[in-house]
């Protein structure tokens, strides 16, 4: 057997490998519930009237038929705060709670739930927030940047659907040592979490999917594509 014959072998393997490894689960029933909607980053938020993640924004959402994306972080009192830093620094006030998302959104529009871990806090946050979402009767789904939040999802909740958060690492401004980094881009603890779907960031969506969309043609072409679109900054309804 010569040597370019056990190269094209090796590749092939590798390949398979990969696609094995970064394919998610197919065929949960309940993933179609979310297609066909406009989803408002952090809530359809404005300054100063309407602040990310605040009441405000999630309320004008609703009121606008878009479905939102929020951010939740546990608390050390157990509570869940809904904000995407870790702290309240760029926060005016107290923080939204999650209990006041979900009843603003309840019978009105779709959820998307990510999940912001800290020091390990992975298993009491999916706890927590499991919790508070029994007995919602809303359409919701989970995801995170953290494979260790799908883990416990797949184990503990796999009736919820759950995506795997990911961005082109090595050019993003993120603290991560090159192992991580190339984990985390390529995805390749899909193979333990298993999730029903990847939200990637947009403009590195020749990745396997998408993020946000920060203008109209971004959001336009998300819909072309068939992904969910998570807008910010603009009003998809204007001409």
């Amino acid at each position: 057997m010569n040597r370019m014959l056990i190269l094209l072998i090796v590749i092939v393997i590798v390949l398979i490998l990969w696609i094995l490894a970064v394919g998610g689960r197919r065929g949960a029933r309940q993933i179609h519930e979310l297609d066909g909607w406009l989803y408002a980053h952090r809530g359809y938020h404005m300054e100063p009237d309407a602040p990310e993640n605040s009441a405000a924004a999630f309320r004008l959402a609703a009121e606008r038929g878009f479905g939102a994306e929020l951010d939740v972080h546990l608390l050390s009192d157990g509570n869940l705060a809904v904000l995407h830093d870790s702290s309240l620094k760029r926060m005016t006030g107290e923080a939204l709670t999650m209990e006041q998302v979900l009843e603003i959104f309840q019978g009105k529009a779709p959820l998307i739930i990510e999940l912001k871990t800290h020091k390990g806090n992975h298993a009491a946050l999916c706890q927590a927030v499991c919790r508070a979402l029994e007995g919602y009767e809303g359409v919701y789904c989970i995801e995170s940047f953290d494979p260790k939040v799908l883990r416990w999802l797949r184990k503990n909740r796999p009736e919820i659907i759950r995506g795997q958060l990911s961005t082109n690492f090595f050019r993003e401004d993120a603290d991560l040592s090159f192992p991580l980094a190339f984990l985390g881009t390529c995805m390749l603890e899909n193979f333990l979490t298993r999730p029903d779907f990847i939200a990637y960031r947009f403009k590195y969506r020749r990745q396997p999917s998408n993020w946000i969309c920060r203008s109209a043609d971004e959001l336009r072409a998300a819909q072309k594509e068939g992904l969910w679109p998570i807008f910010e900054n603009f009003d998809p309804m204007e001409k």
